[in-house]
């Protein structure tokens, strides 16, 4: 029992393979079965980030409200780390830890535990996914990652994670964005809205050009819409002029003569044959002789 505890714990295995992926449920599972002696006080400088953290940008007030927290009340809830070959990796709890040094704290109560490298990352996404706010690029790169290391479709991934699958395939259309609007996102110069306005055009360079244009004038999305329909989408109209009713007796004439679709235009005749056989067919009715 004392080594299952150790690993990844009694019945994690079942949550990881269900249907629906829960951080809550995983980390609830790990809490529930860990003893006093296994939650234990480890330097906040012996901790490292999980390699499969999406995250790249935390909001700074989020993290001074939690670290006021645990100045007062301490860290309620332990964090999950790994050991690694020098100190630990965080699996989940980084807020926590970035928010313990904040308040000035050296340790913070943890539970080690050996979890797998897709392990570690579906923890790190999970947690991110359904706690935080990612920003719109990191949920598109968690959603990629995730897909990949479980091999499944967009549609399961809708399943486990409680997302519409329009909303999977929206955020994962953000990732053909140039790296430069990617970066905008990232850093919420401009918003989801805009972003996905821009994820439907081809031209790259426009995209750019589009961008800058939402942050330099303060464009809205429905300004940006507007833009796009009036400027980049106008659709071409062909007027088509209405065929003189002459024109209609002389094609049905060749078509009953020909035995073939005719159209006549203003100094035109278009005469439609299926394969050579049916050409020399025609060039014959036609008396045309071809040496």
């Amino acid at each position: 029992m004392e080594n299952k505890r150790r690993a990844l714990g009694k019945g994690l295995e079942e949550l990881f393979n269900s249907e629906s992926l829960e951080i809550e449920k995983i980390e609830e599972r790990i809490l529930q079965e860990a003893t006093k002696d296994e939650i234990v006080e480890i330097r906040l400088d012996e901790l490292r980030k999980n390699p499969y953290q999406p995250r790249k940008v935390f909001d700074e007030e989020s993290l001074k409200e939690l670290s006021e927290s645990i100045k007062n009340y301490g860290v309620f809830q332990p964090i999950i780390v790994k050991k690694s070959i020098r100190g630990y990796e965080i699996i989940a709890g980084e807020r926590r830890v970035r928010a313990s040094r904040m308040a000035g704290l050296e340790t913070i109560p943890s539970i080690v535990r050996d979890f797998s490298d897709e392990q570690m990352m579906q923890i790190a996404l999970l947690e991110n996914l359904q706690r935080e706010d990612l920003t719109a690029i990191e949920e598109a790169n968690a959603y990629k990652e995730i897909i990949a290391s479980l091999q499944i479709t967009q549609d399961d991934l809708a399943i486990k994670i409680g997302k519409s699958r329009s909303h999977i395939t929206n955020i994962l259309g953000l990732l053909n964005l140039p790296t430069s609007v990617q970066d905008m996102l990232l850093k919420r110069e401009i918003s989801m809205g805009h972003a996905r306005v821009l994820s439907k055009l081809q031209d790259q360079s426009q995209i750019e050009l589009l961008a800058k244009r939402v942050v330099n004038e303060s464009l809205s999305v429905r300004n940006l819409e507007s833009l796009v329909d009036n400027t980049y989408k106008r659709k071409v109209i062909i007027k088509r002029e209405s065929k003189p009713i002459e024109y209609k007796y002389i094609e049905e004439a060749l078509k009953e003569k020909l035995d073939t679709s005719v159209f006549v235009t203003n100094n035109k005749i278009q005469i439609k044959y299926e394969s050579k056989e049916d050409l020399n067919r025609i060039l014959e009715i036609l008396e045309i002789d071809i040496k």
